[in-house]
């Protein structure tokens, strides 16, 4: 992995981590996003892209909750965006 896939892959956890000490947020949406992180870091998980991958179908679930503060909505969807776009780099 390049450095500059592993400074994205930092920059993404950390908001990864903000979200998932946020107040408010749904405790199923923090299980969602913590698993997330756990395997956009862990090597095992896989290649790059991989892991990427995976991350992006659980934060899209976690997007998909009805009960989401509005703010915690665009957080997923920035999450979102830095994943998708650390894809096509």
């Amino acid at each position: 992995m390049t450095d500059k896939m592993e400074e994205q892959i930092k920059e993404i956890s950390k908001l990864m981590q903000q979200l998932i000490d946020s107040q408010g947020v749904p405790k199923n949406v923090k299980a969602l996003v913590s698993e997330a992180k756990q395997k956009l870091n862990d090597e095992k998980e896989g290649e790059y892209n991989v892991r990427i991958t995976s991350a992006i179908y659980l934060i899209e679930e976690a997007g998909e909750d009805i009960n989401l503060p509005m703010h915690t909505r665009t957080q997923i969807w920035a999450i979102l965006s830095s994943l998708e776009r650390a894809t096509h780099e």
